[in-house]
């Protein structure tokens, strides 16, 4: 982030006592508490909508997600003198939901997925209230289709290509078995006509570092990728990223939907979403999205690892969905 970015918040009426640098922002200590300055980059209309839906779920009692600051004009974005625009939102000095360790995920990632109940429950009305209409064609087997789309396109480059790189050679080698996977699991879906469940305004990113822990509470930052789908895609976000760090253990993927169940019940519709999101090779499909539109001319040796761990763990996946989803649901 550019050093002027500070410069933006002479706009707001805060006392700025310090600030620092975090991950792809700035941390402000102000004399009403602490803020965090991030660049935004995304629509004025997406912007108005996470605005008004965490203003929603602070109605219905859920005040454990941040909030917009408005400017002294009353908008939600200030721009600096070349037109990048930022936001100012709260924050909370805590530590990150811990990803690795049985012993810490069994604690952390309960208690965050407890808090995603809440948030979810919080959050079903604001559909009508908001007045949107998501549609009911299903929006999990477009985004399936999407990628699959993708994957043939890389296929087909790789194919065309000359001179490859020893990953390029690796992923073109392991190419076939997962884009089957893929077309697979999309078929299953489209030919099962499953229907949208839950279809709420999701986080769309909920991930370990998106959730904080402070003075007794879990705390939920970093709305912008919030989108409209089924409650499950925050579910499978958060349960497929702890349980890759953790090598698929399926007793800690049982407690993490029993935290969540806790809360508020999964229904088959739910079991049947969540079964097709756990089967589709999403992970692969990032790394090959990642590889593709990124830089070809030098490919970090990190893309080989991750292809690497995701072979050695495929079996233990397929292991995680027959005993952690297909034997709870009865899919």
């Amino acid at each position: 982030m550019k050093p002027r970015a500070v410069n933006v918040l002479e706009r707001y009426d805060l006392e700025v006592l310090r600030t620092w640098r975090v991950r792809g922002a700035i941390l402000c200590e102000t004399d009403k508490g602490l803020f965090i300055l991030k660049e935004y980059n995304g629509s004025a209309e997406k912007l108005l909508m996470q605005d008004a839906f965490l203003t929603f779920i602070r109605k219905q009692g859920f005040l454990q997600a941040e909030e917009f600051l408005k400017n002294e004009d009353g908008e939600l974005l200030s721009r600096d003198v070349e037109g990048c625009g930022y936001i100012v939102k709260t924050y909370v000095e805590g530590r990150e939901c811990s990803p690795v360790g049985v012993r810490e995920v069994l604690s952390d990632g309960c208690a965050v997925m407890r808090t995603l109940a809440k948030l979810h429950k919080a959050s079903f009305d604001f559909k009508e209230v908001y007045g949107a209409k998501p549609g009911q064609t299903s929006l999990l087997l477009k985004e399936f289709e999407k990628h699959n789309r993708e994957l043939k396109k890389v296929q087909r480059f790789l194919k065309e290509k000359g001179q490859k790189s020893d990953f390029e050679h690796f992923l073109q080698q392991n190419y076939d078995i997962f884009l089957e996977q893929a077309l697979t699991v999309t078929k299953q879906l489209k030919e099962e006509e499953v229907e949208n469940g839950n279809v709420i305004l999701c986080h769309g990113d909920f991930q370990y570092h998106n959730a904080l822990f402070s003075e007794g509470n879990v705390w939920l930052m970093n709305f912008e990728r919030c989108v409209w789908d089924d409650r499950t895609r925050d579910i499978y976000h958060f349960v497929r990223k702890m349980s890759e760090k953790n090598d698929w253990l399926p007793e800690m993927g049982k407690a993490l939907l029993n935290a969540y169940e806790k809360e508020l019940a999964l229904t088959p519709v739910d079991g049947r979403q969540l079964y097709y999101r756990f089967s589709y090779p999403e992970k692969f499909w990032k790394i090959v999205n990642y590889y593709y539109n990124r830089g070809k001319a030098f490919i970090p040796d990190k893309n080989r690892e991750k292809l690497e761990v995701l072979l050695e763990q495929e079996e233990k996946r397929n292991t995680f969905v027959e005993n952690v989803i297909v034997k709870r649901f009865l899919v």
